[in-house]
């Protein structure tokens, strides 16, 4: 979810590597920008496939994504029902693949992600665990033939900015994942919305100076007087389309409560 920006966090990428497929969801919307992107990482012809984000239950966007098989693994990078949600019917297309998340809740046939279960598949996968959109946001960095990307799910998307989800995302938390993200300058940015950006640590440090303006304003509106979510909304988000409050509020309320500022 945007706020007023509303284009993209840098420059776009201009290519992606050979061994990466982008396949969209059909489930465009104010909150999922032009869909949800679905990534597919194959290190050669016969190795197995790494699926991330299947996406909604849409029949048509799994069998796309099941066209791809081989498939050793789809990993969620957090457990939105717009990424999570075909899911559980994609792992029946792929003969019961394993289904691995940091949510145990959304992890099926092994164990939950972390830095010491993320599989390789020959591709040298590397979790970054980045909350603060939810709580369960995780990154990948992968390195294959010379090359690296970073696939950053709703933590850095291709257009816009993201909406901390309190109460579940916390902002410093988020904070601190922007600022380990910022690290990896001129790596492409392979976002879970909208268009892959050329280097992920320019996006990061975009995002990081946004909401630290945003955070500015949050004080400012507090000092004249707002004191609950809906009116720092009403003040801060004025140029934003009233039908998106309701997600401006999320981030909101994530930044009162970093702000120490108490909410009814």
């Amino acid at each position: 979810m945007g706020g007023r920006v509303t284009g993209a966090a840098g420059a776009l990428a201009e290519e992606l590597p050979g061994w990466v497929s982008l396949l969209r969801a059909p489930n465009p919307g104010p909150m999922t920008l032009d869909g949800t992107n679905t990534w597919v990482l194959r290190a050669g012809p016969d190795a197995p496939a790494v699926v991330v984000d299947p996406g909604p239950a849409d029949e048509g966007h799994l069998a796309a994504i099941a066209a791809h098989g081989p498939v050793g693994w789809v990993l969620i990078t957090h457990g939105h029902p717009d990424h999570t949600e075909g899911a559980p019917r994609l792992r029946e297309l792929l003969g019961g693949v394993p289904v691995l998340a940091a949510d145990p809740a959304h992890t099926a046939g092994g164990a939950p992600l972390t830095t010491a279960t993320t599989p390789d598949a020959g591709l040298g996968l590397r979790l970054l665990p980045t909350p603060g959109h939810t709580a369960d946001s995780v990154c990948l960095l992968v390195e294959h033939a010379g090359e690296r990307v970073v696939l950053t799910g709703d933590t850095i998307l291709g257009r816009g900015t993201t909406v901390v989800a309190h109460p579940d995302g916390h902002l410093g938390d988020y904070l601190a994942s922007l600022e380990l993200l910022s690290a990896y300058r001129g790596i492409p940015a392979l976002p879970g919305h909208g268009p892959a950006l050329a280097d992920c640590g320019a996006a990061a440090e975009f995002y990081l100076a946004h909401r630290r303006a945003r955070l500015d304003q949050v004080r400012a509106a507090v000092a004249a007087g707002a004191r609950t979510a809906p009116e720092v909304v009403a003040v801060v988000y004025a140029d934003v389309d009233r039908s998106l409050w309701w997600a401006a509020e999320w981030s909101v309320r994530a930044q009162l409560e970093h702000l120490g500022v108490e909410q009814p």
